[in-house]
């Protein structure tokens, strides 16, 4: 494919893009990739998870959170040198209680698929990604807005290239390939801890090992490995960007780097639905695109 390769990433709040894939999208923009990050919502009902984070004023008007957290946006956007829109949707926060209480009136988990998966269909007809990466049906995590940005991410993946959806939001356009971020799971976890062992380190995750309910079919979604270790230190700087969200001295670097690009040195995917002729196992989220 002798034009520009193209991707685009769906993620539910601002943060996911540092948290999800930040390495391989630092390797892709390395090698010329035009990388693009939709953002479903602004984050407006997340808390600060970070306890080192001050802010003048922020405890008197926690609506601030919705400003600082577009100002983080920011920075890991020019860190991983992507571009990056947002969809305008109203974060729908994380319902705790049992049993849970009603999601808030407007927020993005609400919102008519056919009403919500519109944004998208427009920006993917206008970005023209060759692939678009998201989240598993169950949203990597049950949060509503991850589960809710499976269904836009599937619905627009599919409406995109059909003329006679959507047919004021731009010219048809068929992306080649869909996959799924696959986070951790059993085999990486069991590498991190041999890893920790081999240096003699004490493995932070070994509590959370011993209760890991091992299920094969989960293990087979693995269809595409790629190898990011170099870049671990741009997806750490796109992290440390959202001050709200991550703690530096929290479990996203409880392992020093260097073991964890010996231990596990890629990102991984599952890929979904491919319109080009490819193999799996893959290392390259273009395979049969180049």
């Amino acid at each position: 494919m002798a034009e520009q390769l193209r991707l685009m990433h769906v993620h539910a709040h601002p943060d996911d893009e540092s948290s999800k894939g930040a390495a391989s999208t630092a390797r892709y923009v390395a090698e010329g990739v035009d990388v693009h990050v939709a953002t479903c919502t602004g984050g407006e009902r997340g808390d600060v998870l970070n306890p080192s984070f001050d802010h003048p004023g922020i405890i008197d008007n926690p609506a601030l959170i919705t400003e600082i957290r577009r100002d983080e946006m920011a920075r890991a956007r020019d860190i991983l040198g992507i571009r990056q829109d947002w969809l305008g949707f109203v974060d729908s926060g994380w319902p705790e209680g049992d049993p849970k209480p009603p999601l808030p009136e407007g927020c993005f988990a609400l919102v008519p698929l056919e009403e919500a998966a519109e944004p998208l269909v427009r920006l993917i007809r206008s970005f023209r990604p060759h692939v678009l990466t998201t989240y598993d049906e169950n949203g990597g995590y049950p949060h509503p807005d991850h589960i809710k940005c499976h269904e836009v991410s599937v619905h627009a993946f599919e409406a995109a290239s059909d003329p006679d959806r959507y047919p004021d939001a731009g010219e048809p356009w068929q992306v080649k390939k869909l996959y799924y971020h696959l986070g951790w799971s059993y085999p990486r976890m069991v590498a991190i801890a041999e890893a920790t062992e081999r240096h003699g380190l004490t493995n932070p995750y070994a509590e959370y090992l011993d209760k890991w309910e091992r299920k094969p079919e989960d293990e087979a979604r693995l269809t595409t490995r790629v190898e990011c270790a170099e870049y671990f230190h741009v997806r750490d700087e796109a992290l440390l960007a959202h001050a709200t969200q991550i703690d530096p001295d929290g479990w996203f670097f409880a392992v020093p780097r260097e073991v964890q690009a010996e231990a596990w040195p890629t990102e991984d995917y599952q890929l979904v639905t491919s319109h080009v002729e490819t193999t799996t196992p893959e290392d390259d989220l273009f395979a049969g695109l180049r």
